[in-house]
């Protein structure tokens, strides 16, 4: 409990993103980590850490951190911009499921699953995704449920699909017209439906 105790230090007051990857020199694992590695100034504009997890050594990371940069061209060899928890003994990955049961190393040993864990400065978990390995995961739409998670936490409203920073909320059902009036002084638009029921209601972030 030792570990879990620092990995929250380190999101301590923050948001943070945890994300496992099944093995580290691996081709869709190297291209997660280079977008991720990317975005790593997009994330910290939101006061968002982000910290990755595998089975392998500290010494595996440190040399495929080099592929993980030289995949994004970065002609400086600079290490990945967040850190990756060595879990070689799988005590973090299986204390909080992220072990996949289909996927397993040469020695028939279980591989991290690719999981996103969201926490928020309430240190409670705000989400949670799983994809399989042979599926890649998309951050910019990690990215984007930040930007969501973040505006839903302050203010009273839900992001309809595919809602994209700047576009339009729909305010959420348990306020009455009254109430949303008061907190949205430049008012919500509604959209009819055919039922008549009057609960698609937009307003202005």
């Amino acid at each position: 409990f030792c570990q879990i105790y620092i990995y929250c230090i380190y999101f301590l007051f923050r948001w943070g993103i945890l994300f496992s990857h099944p093995r580290d020199f691996t081709p869709v694992c190297t291209t997660e980590l280079a977008r991720a590695a990317k975005l790593h100034d997009e994330v910290k504009k939101r006061d968002v850490k982000m910290i990755a997890l595998s089975i392998d050594s500290v010494e595996d990371h440190r040399k495929w951190s080099e592929d993980i940069m030289s995949f994004n061209q970065d002609k400086t060899c600079c290490p990945v911009p967040f850190p990756i928890i060595a879990d070689d003994k799988r005590e973090l990955s299986v204390l909080l499921g992220m072990l996949d049961p289909d996927e397993r190393d040469k020695d028939g040993m279980p591989l991290t699953a690719r999981c996103v864990f969201v926490v928020g400065p309430d240190k409670r978990l705000k989400l949670s995704i799983l994809y399989p390995a042979t599926t890649g995961r998309n951050f910019d739409e990690i990215l984007r449920v930040i930007d969501s998670l973040q505006l839903t936490a302050t203010k009273k409203v839900a992001t309809p699909v595919d809602w994209q920073p700047g576009q339009e909320v729909m305010v959420i059902p348990s306020l009455s017209d009254e109430e949303a009036n008061k907190l949205f002084p430049a008012g919500f638009t509604l959209k009819e439906v055919p039922s008549g029921k009057k609960y698609m209601r937009y307003t202005k972030p």
